[in-house]
């Protein structure tokens, strides 16, 4: 008998593998997050598989989301990137990616640290999808630290997504095998 999930999860086997494997569980490293915040920026009005299935070739295209590595690229890496038919091909949010990765590199106690200081504490899980709001204060404010700091494409509910895909809060529905499925932080 199949476990019982969040129902965004169960459409396709990329969902399911997601849910199951990474969404939600607690993600530490500054590439690491990077990454995260640069897929969800580029998700912004898209549906998230169709950047779950090109994650691969953004992965490639943007040096495994190195910031140092991205930080350098330049006018040239904007026209390769709008030509590479494997990634999302818009123009600001490839070069809204290289400012994030300079903007991070000026993070004195690092990417990670500064997004897991906007973590909030514990709460009960979602008792349906319908509770899972699309922003929080918490979400609100980190999109506005980001922004001060020079990131872009970092609104709250791109900042609530990247909370609820690295862990920082648990969103799985109660009920949802994955629930409680992990210490925070």
């Amino acid at each position: 008998m199949e476990p019982e999930r969040c129902a965004w999860a169960t459409s396709t086997p990329d969902y399911v593998a997601y849910h199951d494997e990474e969404w939600g569980v607690p993600l530490r490293g500054d590439d690491a997050l990077f990454e995260r915040l640069c897929l969800e920026a580029f998700q912004s009005g898209l549906s998230w598989i169709t950047i779950l299935r090109k994650r691969p070739a953004f992965r490639a295209a943007f040096a495994g989301f190195a910031i140092d590595a991205v930080a350098e690229f330049g006018d040239a890496d904007v026209e390769r990137l709008m030509a590479d038919a494997g990634i999302v091909r818009n123009r600001a949010k490839i070069e809204a990616a290289l400012r994030n990765a300079r903007a991070a590199q000026r993070v004195p106690q690092g990417l990670s640290e500064l997004l897991w200081s906007y973590a909030p504490p514990p709460r009960p899980n979602p008792a349906t999808l319908a509770d899972v709001p699309a922003s929080t204060p918490e979400s609100t404010a980190l999109a506005k630290e980001l922004k001060r700091r020079g990131f872009a494409f970092v609104g709250p509910t791109t900042a609530y997504a990247l909370m609820q895909a690295t862990g920082m809060v648990d969103d799985h529905v109660a009920g949802c095998f994955r629930a409680g499925s992990g210490p925070r932080g």
